[in-house]
């Protein structure tokens, strides 16, 4: 029986192109600025050390916003990128320059899944700083509210088992209790593996026929009650 729902972002409760055709680019124009105006401040400092860490050698400001920019280039999953990303996208959406698009049929089910008291999780690789702006500005307002907690690659990258083994821990769930919800085979392969449920969400694309998950086209058409 299904007590927790662990949902993706990218591709299951949001558009794609939001993400790579309006979030990326706007922290690739800014991420420059960004670094410059604030290399004196601490966490963005510690960040900065963290891209040092990542490359294996010291890098000056320029060098080092230059590698930023390549790896948004190479869509990069890098932790210290995405939480840079996220400080970015916050002045972003202050500025009312950014308004974070869901899915309408992804935001009228988890509002009613928990309503019905089921728990809800977010799971993507951007950092939890930067889901928690773009659910919390939203065409229809602050979603924040309907979320349990929030997982990033800190735990672990999402196509490892071993990431959803410590969610389930953290959680303290049974895993065959939890349902992990993406757009991606090899993420809710890793999910299967720790024992979680899984379902596909394929919006526009031809899933494989020959997936062993269960797969859908929008959140209408999740029945949880075929999650035995």
């Amino acid at each position: 029986m299904i007590k927790a729902i662990i949902t993706d972002i990218e591709g299951t409760t949001s558009s794609l192109s939001f993400v790579k055709d309006t979030l990326f680019p706007y922290a690739r124009a800014h991420v420059g600025e960004f670094c410059r105006a604030n290399s004196e401040n601490e966490a963005v400092q510690k960040l900065l050390a963290d891209v040092n860490i990542e490359v294996g050698t010291e890098l000056d400001l320029e060098h080092a916003i230059n590698q930023l920019i390549q790896w948004i280039d190479d869509d990069k999953k890098i932790t210290p990128l995405k939480s840079l990303q996220g400080l970015i996208w916050e002045l972003g959406y202050q500025r009312g320059e950014l308004i974070g698009h869901l899915y309408p049929d992804a935001i009228r089910n988890l509002q009613n899944w928990k309503a019905e008291g089921f728990d809800l999780y977010v799971y993507s690789s951007g950092s939890v700083y930067a889901q928690k702006l773009l659910f919390a500005h939203t065409e229809v307002g602050d979603l924040t509210p309907l979320f349990s907690g929030y997982f990033d690659t800190h735990i672990g990258a999402k196509q490892d088992s071993t990431s959803y083994e410590n969610i389930v821990a953290h959680i303290g769930l049974p895993a065959e209790q939890l349902l992990f919800l993406s757009d991606i085979e090899a993420e809710l392969n890793a999910a299967q593996t720790a024992g979680l449920q899984t379902i596909w969400l394929t919006r526009e694309d031809a899933p494989q026929t020959e997936a062993t998950h269960r797969k859908v086209r929008n959140f209408d058409e999740i029945e949880l009650e075929h999650c035995l």
